[in-house]
């Protein structure tokens, strides 16, 4: 009985690519009393391996929260493994705005203490008695009443590259901090202000409304779905987006596109920027906004010391981590004195820049290709990358694409290479090829031919 990941997220990668098929982004949760978290996770793992479903979800004795990616062929029959539970029937599954195969590529399902680190004792007051629930069109009326105060309670990160016109935008890093701070700020309104809260997909709010009006507050509401929701409606009936920017996500998108608005700066140069990008270097991994130019340049890293270590040889880079904090532990959110441009707290609501319009970002299914070799050695200071051959023949002028969990999907026209050391027009399956890339390689990166 499988209950655990047998392939990298680079194999998975590769199988969904190879696959070609089409599949959902989606997120959902519930509040429910379980009682037995570990057999509940055990069960939902079954399930949803042999449909292919990846994703990180947290299973806890007050319910579920999920962050998920399916194949589309198996919508239904996933749906249907939610319908066994009678807390998860008819349950809300919010579809992502945009779409991305690889948004996903391990099935995590973890047993918690609570699904959301709240920081809160349920015990102390009724958890049940939440704020009112708003649609788009109902939200985007009750944020035009000058009675309302409207706060987003995501943490800085998040609402950096996008939020509600004048939401207040509390500088934290998890949502635990954030429930003081905003009690404390708005202790003079709890009679006389609209407390309009909202999050990326509801379920911060759902504990959030409940505790404010636990505080005394009269007028508690919450955005229905969140974000994702809203976005969602106000595309199907046509209303005005009262949201600016982008919308961050917890998966490989790192943010799906609400309105065409860039309210935030490249961390590094000041260029308008809403792209996020983890620091290339593995005792790092800062969560920071960077440019297509900083990112060249920088290779993917936040400051020129990580540069630096990534440039080194492995061992090295091992020995340096060695007593530190490690995993996920290492993860930081974006605060660094190295990053100039990082704004936080009182965030603008007018756009700097207008994002350009991008081809489908499911194209990487649409490029016809086939898999001919994969990365061994990228040099630096030269600028070139080595790969082997091993399937197939490639030829002078062949188009062909680059791609790699962190290198992306990137595509390259072969106008002069080097076959086993000596310039060439043609390498062949046990080749050494090597030729000029203007990027990073990575040794989990894999070299397409792309067929037309």
């Amino acid at each position: 009985m499988q209950l655990y990941n047998t392939l990298s997220a680079e194999e998975r990668a590769e199988l969904i690519d190879q696959a070609g098929k089409q599949r959902l982004t989606l997120s959902f949760y519930a509040y429910a009393k379980i009682e037995d978290p570990k057999k509940f996770r055990d069960d939902l793992f079954l399930a949803w391996n042999a449909l292919d479903a990846l994703g990180r979800i947290y299973v806890a004795h007050e319910g579920i929260n999920a962050q998920m990616n399916v194949p589309a062929e198996n919508f239904e029959a996933f749906r249907e493994t939610l319908e066994v539970y009678d807390f998860m029937k008819g349950i809300r599954l919010n579809v992502a705005v945009e779409q991305d195969d690889h948004a996903f590529l391990k099935l995590t399902i973890k047993v918690r203490h609570k699904i959301v680190a709240d920081g809160l004792n349920d015990d102390t007051f009724d958890v049940t008695n939440k704020g009112v629930h708003l649609k788009a069109k109902e939200f985007n009326e009750i944020l035009d009443d000058p009675n309302t105060i409207v706060v987003d309670f995501r943490n800085h990160y998040e609402s950096e590259v996008g939020h509600f016109k004048g939401a207040i935008t509390p500088d934290v890093e998890t949502f635990r901090e954030s429930l003081p701070i905003i009690n404390e700020q708005l202790q003079g309104h709890k009679d006389d202000k609209n407390l309009v809260m909202y999050c990326t997909g509801g379920i911060r709010c759902e504990k959030a409304s409940a505790y404010f009006k636990h505080q005394g507050f009269k007028n508690v509401f919450q955005l229905e779905g969140g974000i994702i929701n809203y976005a969602k409606q106000i595309e199907e009936e046509g209303l005005e987006s009262k949201f600016i920017g982008k919308n961050f996500v917890f998966d490989n998108r790192l943010g799906e596109r609400i309105t065409d608005d860039i309210v935030s700066q490249c961390h590094q140069c000041g260029k308008p920027c809403d792209n996020h990008t983890n620091c290339a270097n593995d005792g790092c991994h800062l969560l920071f906004i960077q440019c297509d130019d900083c990112k060249a340049a920088m290779e993917n890293c936040c400051s020129t010391e990580c540069q630096e270590i990534t440039h080194l040889p492995w061992e090295e880079q091992l020995k340096l981590r060695k007593g530190k904090q490690v995993g996920n532990k290492v993860f930081r959110k974006g605060k660094s004195e190295s990053l100039k441009f990082k704004h936080s707290g009182e965030l603008s609501d007018t756009a700097l820049a207008t994002a350009v319009k991008t081809n489908d970002i499911r194209q990487k299914i649409k490029v016809k290709k086939t898999l001919v070799g994969k990365a061994e050695h990228y040099y630096v200071k030269a600028q070139v990358g080595l790969f082997t051959i091993e399937n197939q023949e490639l030829n002078l002028g062949d188009k062909i694409l680059i791609s790699g969990p962190t290198t992306g999907n990137q595509e390259l026209v072969l106008d002069k290479m080097f076959v086993n050391g000596y310039e060439g027009t043609q390498a062949k399956p046990g080749d050494k090829l090597t030729f000029s890339v203007p990027f990073r390689v990575r040794l989990s990166d894999k070299l397409y031919k792309i067929l037309d």
